[in-house]
């Protein structure tokens, strides 16, 4: 019973945290980004364009549902059923979020927090938002679909951050939209409202060209913002800590840890040098997000006991990180030795 409901408790929690990354991803986009005319990169970049140049005839909810569709197939072959089902998930509900929230979002808000504050505001604002939720997404599994789908399956064989992956593909897509055009709604000057024409419909221009190089710089600005964000907040989830532990009461501490916390535990042998008596030193290994509830542990069963508590740069092994990357035969590593 105790394993189900962590199970299910477990389940909860991924999907409502992919849920909270994609509406993050979907605010940035509907709110700063769209209302801008502003191009990112992905699969919404693309989506994007494709808007600005059928003057919203095609919605960006569609275009990035109907392009994503492609890439769950390599997702599920590569990356397994699970990462599947919950890119499926995370892509239908940014494909609903892109396609009603544009419609949903009262006009004063957008014109009070993306028009009034300028494009490199709006810029900087939605790639965090975007990052954010990038990040979440990806830290339990799931994607916001896209160029995630690819910097995922890269690196998952090479050493690489994904935000770096993103980072290039991004910058291609934002350049291309230079050869598409760019419909802009005309604004209200006082209001900041867009205008009507006696039908209802917004009343639109064609981007000029140099706009449009514009644009193209703040997309670079963009995806710049959005892949430091992605690599920070996923960094800070997977970094790792080491610890010292002395205690009299280490093996009471060193069996909470590994039957309780399921982490590794190395006893060195020490010798205090002002006492000249031998003492037993633990050695432990933990993600970062783990530390506060061993310390916890360790208080409940030693309020005495010392402990140093340093940051690791990285730790391979299982449980772990895996070393990604081709692993050379030994008879290739002679030869290239030999070679030399």
């Amino acid at each position: 019973m105790a394993t189900l409901k962590k199970t299910i408790w477990t389940f909860i929690k991924e999907y409502s945290l992919i849920t909270l990354g994609i509406l993050l991803y979907v605010m940035g986009w509907t709110v700063f980004l769209i209302p801008n005319n502003l191009v990112g990169g992905g699969v919404t970049g693309i989506s994007s364009i494709i808007q600005y140049a059928t003057d919203g005839f095609v919605s960006i909810g569609i275009s990035y549902f109907v392009l994503n569709a492609i890439l769950i197939l390599i997702s599920v072959v590569v990356l397994g059923r699970s990462f599947g089902g919950k890119t499926i998930y995370g892509i239908i509900l940014a494909s609903v979020g892109l396609s009603v929230l544009q419609k949903v979002i009262p006009s004063e808000i957008i014109v009070t927090l993306a028009l009034q504050n300028g494009k490199l505001m709006s810029t900087i604002m939605g790639g965090i938002m975007a990052g954010v939720g990038i990040g979440m997404s990806i830290s339990q599994g799931g994607s916001t679909g896209g160029t995630d789908i690819v910097a995922l399956i890269y690196t998952k064989y090479r050493n690489v951050s994904p935000g770096k992956v993103i980072l290039v593909l991004d910058v291609f897509i934002i350049c291309s939209s230079l050869f598409f055009p760019s419909f802009v709604n005309d604004i209200n000057p006082e209001t900041g409202k867009v205008l009507l024409d006696e039908a209802g419909n917004h009343i639109t221009h064609l981007m000029p060209f140099a706009e449009k190089i514009t644009t193209v710089v703040y997309g670079l600005i963009l995806v710049t913002v959005n892949s430091y964000v992605v690599d920070l907040y996923l960094s800070g989830q997977q970094q790792s800590v080491q610890l010292f532990i002395l205690s009299r009461k280490y093996k009471e501490i060193a069996d909470a840890i590994t039957h309780e916390l399921h982490r590794g535990v190395t006893v060195l042998d020490g010798k205090g040098w002002y006492t000249q008596q031998n003492t037993e030193v633990l050695m432990v290994l933990t993600r970062k997000s783990d530390l506060n509830l061993l310390l916890r542990y360790i208080k409940a069963i030693d309020p005495e006991a010392f402990l140093s508590v340093s940051s690791v740069s990285g730790v391979y092994g299982k449980g772990f990180d895996a070393i990604k990357g081709r692993v050379k035969k030994q008879e290739e590593i002679i030869k290239n030795t030999k070679s030399l």
